[in-house]
């Protein structure tokens, strides 16, 4: 059997230009010879490639010649590739479309153009983003209005298993979380107002802050930053894969199947979440208060129970099932908007946290205003 022709690079110098002659197969078995060809071309002056001569050429040569243009180009020079017949060419051409792009070592100075076309985008991007949410809100409100007219439609053992992840698993570090906040309230309150002998006040402090606010807000966040990630990595995982694809397909509802059983989860358990925040945080700044002011636990009883407003736990435990819908509802988008590869997932899993959060923080704020213009 014929071995291949060796490879045979010639390189020149004439004039201000280096040039490379080539002949033989330009292959992936002849590609250690070929860089190590290549690497003697000067790059303080451009060059030439004559392939006229070549039998052969697959990606594999044809990537040598365009990292070798890459380099002279980055030196301010540059690489004539002449000789190349039709196939060849449609190879240089192919192995191009598939190099990394270039990255400018110094970015250029942005006008003012720029800048507010970059502001505009921005804008735009937010805009879409926030009709997108809007769509899959309304899209789980009428797959939950369709379970209600439907109850057998309602995938019972996959509510119960994200009841499971999203309320019973977040127990632990919600209540310890809620516990040291709770302490740390105490002690910080404590220390300002002793300066005018109303120490007892700190209960009034823990009472409206922990239950109208802190608790389920807390709560939220905490939740926001375990079930939002993992619903956007779930979803998009499967996006990835092209199960949901597959489902509809199938004829099955993703939002039915998918979306719903996750938003039911959280609009379940984050009011009980929050129910256990706001014992864990009075617990602790009860202790606080019994170490630090001598409040015993039966007095800080007497004393919640006196003067915080049965008001401030109902405003706040109703807040949950809002928090819960918005988190869930931009868990699930994100997922959806995962394109077919890792980095895409692990960007959309980083936004839909931020975005959560986010969300839920304003939310919380509009709360805040709507309820004080009402004087609850």
């Amino acid at each position: 059997m014929q071995s291949p022709p060796r490879p045979t690079i010639d390189v020149t110098h004439s004039g201000t230009r280096t040039e490379i002659s080539v002949a033989g197969d330009l292959d992936v078995a002849a590609l250690p010879r070929v860089d190590r060809a290549l690497a003697e071309v000067p790059a303080d002056r451009p060059a030439r490639a004559d392939l006229s001569e070549v039998a052969r050429l697959d990606t594999a040569g044809a990537f040598a010649l365009l990292r070798l243009r890459a380099r002279l180009e980055a030196a301010g020079q540059g690489l004539e590739i002449a000789g190349a017949d039709a196939r060849m060419q449609a190879v240089l051409e192919t192995v191009e479309r598939s190099m990394p792009e270039k990255v400018d070592a110094v970015p250029a100075r942005r006008s003012l153009k720029d800048r507010v076309e970059g502001v505009g985008r921005a804008v735009a991007d937010a805009g879409q983003m926030s009709l997108e949410l809007l769509n899959m809100f309304g899209m789980i409100l009428a797959r939950l209005g369709r379970v209600i007219v439907r109850p057998r439609e309602l995938r019972v053992t996959a509510l119960v298993h994200h009841a499971e992840a999203v309320g019973f698993q977040a127990v632990p570090i919600v209540a310890l979380m809620s516990f040291l906040i709770g302490i740390v309230l105490a002690f910080q309150g404590a220390v300002q107002l002793r300066q005018f002998g109303a120490e007892v006040f700190v209960v009034d402090l823990l009472g409206i802050s922990i239950l109208r606010e802190l608790g389920v807000l807390l709560t939220s966040i905490i939740v926001a930053g375990r079930t939002a990630s993992s619903f956007t990595a779930a979803i998009g995982s499967m996006k990835m894969r092209e199960e949901i694809d597959a489902m509809r397909t199938l004829g099955l509802d993703p939002a039915a199947m998918l979306f719903l059983p996750r938003v039911l989860a959280l609009l379940l358990m984050l009011p009980i979440l929050a129910l256990i925040a706001d014992a864990a945080g009075l617990i602790g700044g009860a202790i606080m208060a019994w170490a630090v002011l001598d409040i015993s636990p039966p007095m800080f009883a007497t004393r919640l129970v006196e003067g915080t407003d049965v008001a401030n736990l109902i405003i706040g435990i109703g807040k949950a099932p809002v928090f819960a819908l918005i988190i869930g509802v931009v868990g699930c988008h994100a997922g959806m908007r995962v394109r077919g590869n890792a980095e895409s997932l692990g960007r959309q899993t980083s936004a839909s946290v931020v975005t959560a959060i986010f969300a839920v923080i304003v939310a919380d704020a509009v709360f805040s205003v709507l309820l004080a213009e009402v004087g609850v």
